[in-house]
């Protein structure tokens, strides 16, 4: 055997509503000043909301409006009061009470991000690294893609029949490769081991709760070349039965799930959180475009995986370095990828945000809110997710 694993948590785990909460932050503020420069951390704990951090913005948000965000992001998360769980068991809208403790953003780095030549220098200074693979359509890691397939599976369940499941969720997927050669070149030989965790209303028993999301499992449409049922290790709440969940009885902090929101640990992280942050801040806009060029790499067929490393300074436009790595899988030499990609792509936080209209968030193009409960990459409604620079990588074959 050879071994790799990754995990994924549902939009109603703690630190997930954080995010979301965050997120619906910043679509609020940009939707109605395109130019907003938003950091604002969340911390939620039993029934308090807490949000802090740096704003700048025309938008008119008064208490009473980031409190109405709070209680809709709650409530599109599962947390609306509807679902068969008491108030000491799960967390109630009515119940929660928001602090807001923002500030303004400081002017000595806005001089240097918004500058007089229209360009956008980086709002902080940092490293951000995107990935991509050929082990799944999208250009994921499998262990992920089939974790997050499985939460999906679950969560929706879980909003659909509240009086049953509740929404705060967890998944985990094993691969196994059998040998590190098949590791390396993206052939894993099968799910080894499945882990789904969900709380349930405390009519349902142990035994009936495992029946139900074994249904689930079978029902996820998990490739049937990779999944055996006979042969796979599955544990369905494995310490029992749970019936308090929620941020209720844990709690949750912007930017705790970077693994589970890229790409299961696959690859390496950069540090910085996305969620919370407008597009001048290169720990979100420098992975979407990490990720832009690696995928774009990976489909091209010039590697089977490849790592890029983008790195910033702060109030610099482009970036300080750019590094691609394809980990032994590629056809040319990775440091004329690297030059190739420096030279093609500005890659300055204009740019960046320019190619995704990351400053015109929506209901038809995306939601930050949205790109936080689902993940920040890997979804391929994500402009950022476009196969429309292949062309460009194929020319160096």
């Amino acid at each position: 055997m050879y071994l790799f694993t990754s995990e994924v948590v549902s939009p109603g785990h703690p630190d997930k509503c954080a995010d979301i909460i965050a997120d619906s932050i910043v679509d609020k503020l940009i939707m109605e000043d395109p130019n907003s420069r938003v950091a604002s951390e969340v911390f939620v704990a039993g029934k308090h909301v807490i949000i802090g951090g740096e704003v700048t913005t025309h938008a008119k948000v008064s208490v009473a409006g980031y409190k109405k965000i709070v209680l809709d992001a709650l409530a599109k998360i599962g947390y609306d009061g509807k679902a068969a769980f008491s108030k000491e068991e799960c967390l109630h809208p009515d119940d929660v009470e928001v602090q807001v403790l923002l500030n303004r953003q400081s002017p000595e780095i806005n001089q240097g991000v918004d500058r007089e030549d229209g360009e956008i220098g980086a709002g902080d200074q940092g490293i951000m690294f995107g990935y991509a693979d050929t082990e799944t359509a999208d250009y994921m890691p499998s262990a992920i893609t089939y974790a997050r397939m499985l939460m999906e599976k679950v969560y929706h369940y879980a909003l659909e029949h509240n009086n049953k499941l509740g929404v705060d969720i967890k998944t985990q997927v094993t691969m196994d490769y059998v040998t590190k050669d098949n590791f390396e070149s993206c052939h894993p030989q099968s799910i080894h081991t499945i882990v789904v965790s969900a709380p349930c209303v405390h009519t349902m028993s142990i035994d009936e709760v495992r029946e139900l999301i074994m249904g689930l499992i079978l029902d996820t449409a998990l490739p049937t070349n990779l999944f055996d049922p006979e042969n796979c290790v599955i544990h369905i709440n494995p310490t029992g039965k749970y019936v308090s969940h929620s941020p209720l009885h844990d709690s949750g902090l912007t930017g705790r799930k970077l693994i589970v929101d890229s790409f299961g640990g696959y690859a390496p992280i950069g540090g910085g959180a996305q969620s919370s942050k407008d597009y001048t801040k290169v720990d979100r806009s420098g992975l979407y475009a990490g990720r832009w060029i690696a995928k774009n790499i990976v489909a091209s067929g010039l590697a089977k995986k490849a790592i890029v490393q983008l790195s910033y300074a702060i109030g610099v436009a482009k970036p300080v370095s750019v590094t691609v790595d394809t980990m032994g899988t590629g056809l040319i030499d990775d440091a004329r990828l690297s030059d190739f990609v420096l030279h093609t792509f500005a890659l300055t936080p204009r740019w960046i945000t320019n190619k995704f209209s990351l400053d015109k968030p929506s209901a038809e193009t995306f939601l930050y809110a949205d790109v936080a409960a689902r993940g920040q990459v890997g979804q391929s409604d994500y402009p950022w997710e476009k196969l429309d620079a292949v062309d460009a990588f194929k020319t160096l074959l």
